[in-house]
């Protein structure tokens, strides 16, 4: 229940007659302005949906509240993956200034090319969350509604978490015209299942200067920005999340604490395992791959290929068959099309997660 007092305006009225108020006068007025001010802040707190860790979103972050879809007709939230850029989406050629990571740290892919399969993948996980209402809406109907309330949605455009400096924008931010977008935008228009023009690159969030300077706060950073990310919608009944990092520039220790920190609505992490070693300096059987682990019953999941994420996303339900096989078909036909020769390291990393692939498919029939 809300309290009524009188105005300290009121007040001031009351005792105005007198130039200088006795002092019980002011002892009651500051108390009444305390007491004003603290059933003002009351009121304001009981409006808001508060969490003590989480910052407010700038007014252009929450332009995209309003085209949020309701969550009562959704019976699976939908999937926003969240990625990083450098070494997760493209290599960064492992290129340093003055002993300083421009990016990251892989060498075994040209800086600036795309890893085979990745928007592919992205674009599935995405997507499955769409196929799981649709199938719902279908067997409840039997089939016979075309679903109105699900026409038209398309799964959530791919948040960005980056390093790279605000600062820079100018120079470093995610264009439209960019390859980097069109690349997401492509996906999505020639898709198989559900095609949109409508799905890509969706919120950019940027660390800074400040970061690349003192490496170790990269991971703090790209956490809070997950944060700020998390005020779309801070029921989490419509929307989860899927982050997809790398092993290269403090990724893992964002993804763990996004695990620890919010179990609820982050269904999984996967971090592509990349190195500052040279290729021919691989064990022949490929570059090692940490085992899979749980956090707070939520999975960390570590690997080579997106053929080799894709077959563990399936693994654990957050990607349908027919999504690993689409994924594992653009990832060789991406590898081809590059020339690259069949005994290079990066065909003996995508045959072995190939193998991998056909295993969890065979176990799904």
């Amino acid at each position: 229940q809300s309290l009524s007092l009188p105005s300290p305006l009121h007040i001031t009225d009351s005792i105005q007659h007198n130039t200088m108020p006795t002092q019980s006068q002011s002892a009651i007025l500051l108390s009444l302005i305390w007491l004003h001010c603290l059933c003002e802040a009351c009121a304001f707190l009981s409006q808001t949906t508060h969490h003590p860790t989480r910052v407010a979103l700038s007014a252009t972050d929450q332009q995209s509240q309003s085209e949020t879809p309701s969550s009562s007709f959704l019976t699976f939230p939908l999937t926003q993956v969240v990625s990083d850029i450098d070494d997760t989406l493209k290599s960064s050629g492992g290129v340093t200034i003055a002993g300083v990571s421009l990016g990251g740290i892989d060498v075994q892919y040209a800086r600036g090319e795309f890893y085979p399969g990745v928007f592919q993948f992205m674009w599935e996980l995405s997507l499955y969350s769409i196929t799981l209402n649709q199938q719902y809406y279908d067997d409840l109907t039997s089939g016979e509604d075309d679903s109105p309330l699900l026409q038209g949605l398309t799964p959530p455009k791919v948040a960005v978490l980056t390093a790279r400096a605000e600062e820079f924008k100018a120079a470093l931010e995610i264009k439209d015209e960019s390859k980097l977008a069109q690349a997401f935008l492509k996906t999505g228009e020639l898709s198989e299942v559900c095609p949109t023009k409508n799905w890509g690159v969706g919120p950019v969030l940027y660390g800074s200067v400040n970061e690349w300077i003192v490496q170790y706060k990269k991971g703090l950073r790209k956490f809070n920005n997950f944060e700020r990310l998390l005020e779309q919608d801070p029921t989490g009944r419509i929307l989860q999340y899927i982050y997809v990092g790398d092993t290269g520039e403090l990724d893992q220790e964002a993804g763990e604490t996004m695990l620890r920190e919010y179990p609820e609505v982050v269904q999984a992490v996967f971090l592509h395992v990349v190195s500052f070693d040279s290729p021919s300096a691989y064990p022949s059987s490929g570059l090692p791959i940490p085992p899979s682990k749980l956090i707070n019953g939520r999975p960390l999941v570590f690997f080579r290929t997106y053929v080799g994420a894709a077959a563990k996303a399936t693994q654990l339900g957050l990607m349908e068959g027919d999504g690993l096989m689409r994924v594992m078909e653009k990832a060789e036909k991406e590898l081809e099309e590059r020339g690259v020769p069949k005994d290079d390291v990066k065909w003996i990393d995508l045959e072995r997660d190939i193998y991998e692939a056909y295993r969890t498919i065979e176990t799904m029939v």
